[in-house]
């Protein structure tokens, strides 16, 4: 088969071998999404050598669960063990040996086929686009900080980043908050937020806000954006971090202990949640699209998706 690979600090189309994990079900992938992770294992984050790509909707080959055979389906992205206390509770997200789909020990999507555990496939609506499918998992990720965050409808949220994972970010915050704030550069991109109750305000104009936020998540992907989220919090705030890249940041520690300010790393939502918010119309994911590339043009693709102002790039295989 053919797979966007990153081996040896070089990316590139490869002839490989289809996946063949034991007890687990084959994938054939219909279309994938390019995110800043994927980005950000080519800088050298998580020193992941593979296959890339996390964000995928594709139709199931082959399964022991026969019942999952010719249905379309999303997949979770952290595989555990099966047997620690965490997976035997249901959430693999944290098991000490999981891999995690083109990430970490895990060959990944952006491929014709992917391997995943069963338990790991849910089914994708009928009234859901192909499209729409491949934003699950960072809509999973954005909607999931409210499993890890209290937003009342009073709380008073900001998110730092009107890129993809910023703005669904501020989408589904709005879903819980009726004070939500979308801070960014670029006017163009937080209508998307905008037209989903959200308030944009332009970065240059954020100090007018400062100390203010209950909450504050950073979603910016720059160092940058943990200085601001600090200036916009109020004492005993919380700072959400989303922002994965590689690189050292330096956070005036200082400021987080004379604030009493609670810092929360987020990372994976559920996929359930986001699906049903996709099913439901609740959050805009088709004004994201920028362009679609062929599996055979990935370098493009990735090149394409690296390029400023560029939103979302889809392979379709």
């Amino acid at each position: 088969m053919k797979a966007l690979q990153f081996i040896n600090n070089e990316l590139k189309l490869s002839e490989v071998e289809k996946p063949a994990a034991e007890n687990e079900a084959l994938i054939r992938v219909v279309k994938s999404g390019i995110c800043n992770t994927d980005l950000e294992i080519i800088r050298g984050y998580a020193g992941f050598n593979g296959i890339i790509g996390h964000e995928f909707v594709g139709i199931v080959e082959t399964s022991s669960d026969k019942g999952l055979i010719g249905k379309r389906v999303v997949g979770e992205i952290n595989a555990g063990c099966g047997v620690c206390e965490l997976c035997r509770g249901g959430d693999s997200r944290h098991c000490p040996t999981r891999t995690v789909l083109g990430i970490h020990a895990r060959d990944g999507a952006h491929a014709e086929f992917v391997s995943l555990p069963n338990v790991n496939l849910l089914e994708v609506p009928e009234n859901v686009s192909d499209e729409q499918a491949v934003f699950t998992e960072p809509l999973a990720a954005a909607y999931g900080i409210l499993e890890q965050v209290e937003v009342r409808p009073e709380t008073k949220v900001a998110v730092i980043g009107d890129g993809k994972l910023g703005i669904l970010c501020a989408q589904s915050m709005a879903l819980a908050s009726r004070n939500t704030f979308l801070i960014g550069k670029h006017k163009d991109k937080m209508k998307v937020a905008e037209a989903k109750g959200v308030e944009g305000v332009l970065l240059e104009d954020a100090p007018k806000l400062n100390r203010t936020f209950d909450v504050v998540i950073e979603a910016s992907g720059s160092e940058s954006g943990f200085a601001t989220a600090l200036d916009l919090l109020k004492p005993r705030g919380k700072l959400v971090l989303k922002s994965t890249f590689q690189g050292k940041t330096n956070l005036e520690m200082w400021r987080v202990v004379v604030d009493e300010i609670t810092i929360v790393g987020s990372r994976c939502g559920r996929f359930a949640p986001a699906l049903e918010l996709l099913r439901d119309g609740k959050v805009d994911v088709d004004s994201f699209i920028s362009e679609e590339f062929n599996l055979n043009d990935g370098v493009a693709a990735v090149e394409k998706a690296q390029q400023k102002g560029v939103m979302k790039v889809l392979l379709k295989m």
